[in-house]
């Protein structure tokens, strides 16, 4: 059976949280059902708390999803000796409370019954409908007798799957999974711990990801008394010791209170004690606790505006902590969370924490999805006859976040369920995102540390096969350039890998992809490709140079009988720039553009300019710098770009590559100068290529 037994030592919450008196419930359930022009005694409490949230409810589904649990469940009992009934009961009133619709509800107090009694799918179908079959067919389990070890995994991977179309599943797990850990005090030790372990890796994030607070707040803690008791017993301790630390924080909050009636600002200023975890990490932090560090203030206002004229009244009359300022109303974080945060100092120097929103904010901040209420109603107010995937294959689903999406797409890359497993661990293990924007405004959600990497296969899957680089805020990043909260990033693709089939990621990529959907992508074409895993991802790792005829003569002319004329390697004029010459030893002139630094060095040091000319000839000799992201057989798409304008090469220089750049020098020589721009455009053209520029500093060859 699904659900544990009752732990009379579990942690209690701080936050004053209506507990189902299993007694009461099992004394109403082993009743039976109530008559039928009324709802059972059983239920009572769930009918009020969903009629807080839901006036006009229907609660005759309610009575008979209950009557056909009771009756199915009748004789099966917890560990703890109450009706199984109490923990289907229990779970749907956690859902009721955060404001789940009556078909979330429905769904919930059924949601054992076809797995731990002879209710079946059609069953459930033919007496609720599509809908709440599909939620109870997503929170059930999978039988060990047919999938064995990998039985967790899947069941897992099914739920994720259904949550992909309806995000109600997962909220009825999350509820399921809290009310097993309220009561898993009777389980053996070992058994504890290993289902606190899921729920800490699994669970909890999941509950962060999807913005249902009140939820994951209380897993938390009840994870943390079970797998870190002493330190557990330590918070508990400090938590006792300082009852009346949130004293400090109430003379705080009368004080708010009285500025924002002076400014007429309507809003209800409460103190929201931390729980055990936040104490704890607090604590970790700030080594020794103030009495404002155990709670927060939260500041309630009715819209939008009225939150940032309580922020200007606390900025105005406090004394604010600018670095503490956060605003996630305007920059909602990637689980529906819309607040705004800062801290202010009182006059005694004790600072306090605030947090300002509305009163629509707080409830999505406290139930997340669940507040949604029903994402797939239609505009009527009606249900949808039908659950599970739209035509084309994937329900429209409004709070289906992006992280949700990503999840879906690799797991279909995973069949192995041990590597499913931990992947999926591992990529929950990352308790925070970062948001990204691209050139056209959407947005990408990305785990905290990932790279333009992950941001090229969050975006274009497995074309970012094809990635050669990126611009991070206008500017130009390596692929491994770790991408922080706000950034705008432009993934710069091959524009055509056909010529190239060799062409794709680095085995250096997989030291920089945080997101396992990167990480798989990567993988799997390396591994359809082992020859680029033993090939240079760049060019040659060594200097390398190509060296041709240096012959020819400069077509500069300078009015010196006699003198040998030199074309500067610094700044490689060509006709028809304006020019200078300086002489220098050995009765030669270097000829230099106007414009280049070296004219300003050589006056520096005295040198009297010449006037120079171009001559009669056309062609001309000039170096440029081809910058680079890495990749095979770059440099001999280059070359052949140069050739092909009619450019011959005079020499050439690749440097080794750095953080998968690359740098080319080229001197060329030209038939005419006049086609030098259009050489410069065919180098830019070439795949992997971002910059060509004329040297502006001392070349590495010398030209004659």
């Amino acid at each position: 059976m699904s659900a544990e037994a009752t732990n009379p030592d579990a942690p209690s919450r701080r936050r004053a949280r209506p507990r189902i008196d299993l007694r009461r419930l099992g004394r109403a359930a082993l009743l039976g059902p109530a008559a039928r022009d009324r709802l059972p005694d059983a239920i009572g409490h769930v009918a009020e708390a969903h009629r807080a949230h839901h006036p006009d409810a229907d609660l005759a589904v309610l009575r008979r999803a209950y009557v056909l649990a009771e009756s199915s469940h009748r004789g099966q009992f917890r560990k703890s000796g109450e009706p199984y009934i109490t923990h289907p009961l229990a779970v749907t009133l956690i859902l009721a409370e955060l404001g789940a619709e009556t078909t979330t509800l429905t769904a919930a107090l059924l949601h054992d019954t076809v797995e731990d009694t002879e209710v079946t799918l059609d069953q459930v179908r033919e007496e609720f409908g599509d809908e709440v079959c599909y939620l109870v067919d997503g929170v059930t389990k999978l039988e060990k007798v047919d999938y064995g070890a990998a039985a967790e995994p899947e069941t897992f991977r099914k739920m994720l799957v259904a949550t992909g179309n309806d995000v109600r599943v997962m909220s009825i797990k999350l509820a399921d999974r809290l009310h097993n850990m309220r009561t898993l005090g009777v389980m053996r030790p070992e058994k504890q711990a290993r289902i606190a372990k899921v729920t800490r890796d699994v669970l909890i994030p999941l509950a962060e990801r999807l913005g249902v607070q009140a939820l994951k707040t209380e897993l938390e803690d009840l994870v943390f008394a079970i797998l870190h008791p002493e330190e557990y017993e330590t918070t508990r301790a400090l938590i006792a010791e300082n009852s009346r630390a949130c004293d400090a924080l109430a003379t705080i909050a009368d004080d708010v209170s009285a500025v924002l009636r002076e400014a007429d600002v309507p809003a209800e200023v409460l103190v929201r004690p931390r729980h055990f975890v936040s104490v704890h990490r607090a604590r970790l932090k700030r080594g020794e606790m103030r009495g404002t560090d155990f709670g927060r203030l939260l500041v309630l206002v009715n819209e939008d505006a009225d939150c940032y004229a309580v922020l200007g009244e606390l900025h105005t009359c406090f004394t604010p902590l600018i670095s503490e300022f956060k605003d996630f109303i305007a920059a909602p974080k990637f689980n529906l969370y819309q607040s705004l945060h800062t801290a202010v100092a009182g006059p005694d120097g004790a600072v306090a924490e605030v947090l300002i929103r509305t009163h629509r904010m707080h409830k999505v901040a406290e139930a997340g999805v669940v507040a949604l209420g029903n994402p797939y109603a239609t505009a009527d107010g009606a249900e949808p006859a039908a659950a599970g995937p739209a035509e084309d294959g994937e329900r429209a689903d409004p709070t289906r976040p992006g992280w949700l999406s990503r999840l879906l797409d690799w797991q279909e890359s995973t069949p192995d369920p041990d590597t499913f497993w931990t992947q999926l661990r591992d990529h929950l293990a990352e308790d925070r995102e970062i948001t990204v924007f691209r050139p056209d405004g959407d947005t990408l959600g990305l785990p905290v540390g990932a790279t333009c990497i992950d941001a090229a296969y969050a975006e274009h899957g497995e074309a970012a096969h094809a990635c050669l680089g990126a611009r991070v805020n206008g500017r130009l990043a390596t692929l491994a350039t770790v991408l922080g909260d706000g950034d705008t990033v432009q993934l710069l693709l091959a524009q055509d890998t056909a010529q190239d089939t060799a062409s794709g990621p680095s085995p250096d990529w997989l030291e920089h992809a945080r997101t396992p959907a990167a990480r798989i992508a990567i993988t799997a074409w390396l591994q359809a490709h082992p020859e680029s895993a033993k090939a240079p991802a760049a060019a040659p790792r060594a200097a390398a140079s190509v060296t041709a005829d240096r012959g020819g003569a400069a077509n500069a002319v300078v009015d010196l009988p006699g003198a040998q004329v030199r074309l500067a390697g610094c700044c490689t004029p060509v006709p028809p720039d304006a020019i200078t010459g300086f002489p220098v030893r050995g009765g030669a002139v270097t000829v230099h553009r106007e414009e280049c630094p070296g004219v300003d060095r050589m006056r520096a040091l005295g040198r009297a300019p010449l006037p120079v000319r171009w001559g009669d000839t056309a062609d001309c000799r000039v170096t440029l710098v081809a910058e680079s992201f890495g990749r095979p057989r770059l440099l001999a798409d280059l070359t052949e770009a140069i050739a092909t304008a009619g450019a011959a090469v005079v020499s050439a220089t690749v440097e080794p590559p750095s953080e998968q750049r690359v740098r080319h020098t080229y001197t060329l020589q030209l038939p005419d100068a006049a086609g030098l721009p259009a050489l410069m455009r065919a180098m830019r053209e070439v795949a992997g290529v971002y910059d060509v520029s004329r040297v502006r500093h001392p070349a590495s060859a010398t030209v004659r």
